[in-house]
C-alpha cells in the first residue's frame, strides 16, 4: 500500500464533548474509542462515507497548560483543515441545520466552492467541494 496520513492529533479539552459535537454537528464516525489508560482513550473519528483508509482526526486530550492554550488555535488563527464535499450545498445545508456555525457565506473560487466555519473551540476548517478533481 502506497504511504498515506493515518491520523492527525486534535487537541480537546474533552473526549466526550468532542465526540458529540463531531458526530452531532459534522456527521463523522467515531472509529474508535478505547480506554488506554487512566483519563486516556484513543479515540478516531472520520468524515461519513470516508474509505477505512482514510485519514482520520485523532482526539488527544490536553492535560498540560501548554497543550490548553492551544485548543481552538492549532491553525494559528488560519484555516485549519480542509473538509472535502462531492455535495457542498447539501452539506453546507445539514451542517448549518445541526449547528455548525459558517463564518462566512459560502463563495465560488476558480478552484470550487468553498465557505469556512468554526468548530466547538474555534479552529477554522473550509467545507470544500472542488471544481476540478485532482
Amino acid at each position: 500500500m502506497p504511504q498515506h496520513l493515518g491520523s492527525l492529533t486534535y487537541l480537546v479539552r474533552d473526549y466526550d464533548e468532542a465526540i458529540a459535537w463531531f458526530t452531532g454537528g459534522l456527521g463523522f464516525e467515531l472509529v474508535e474509542d478505547t480506554p488506554v489508560a487512566p483519563g486516556k482513550r484513543w479515540v478516531r473519528l472520520r468524515p461519513p462515507g470516508a474509505q477505512t483508509e482514510a485519514t482520520c482526526l485523532l482526539l488527544g486530550r490536553a492535560v498540560t497548560p501548554g497543550q490548553e492554550s492551544v485548543v481552538g488555535r492549532q491553525g494559528g488563527g488560519r484555516v485549519f483543515l480542509f473538509l472535502h464535499t462531492d455535495n457542498f450545498a447539501r452539506d453546507h445545508a445539514a451542517m448549518t441545520e445541526r449547528g455548525v456555525r459558517f463564518v462566512e457565506t459560502p463563495r465560488r473560487e476558480s478552484y470550487g466552492t468553498v465557505a469556512v466555519f468554526e468548530d466547538l473551540y474555534g479552529n477554522r476548517w473550509d467545507l470544500i467541494e472542488l471544481s476540478v478533481r485532482p
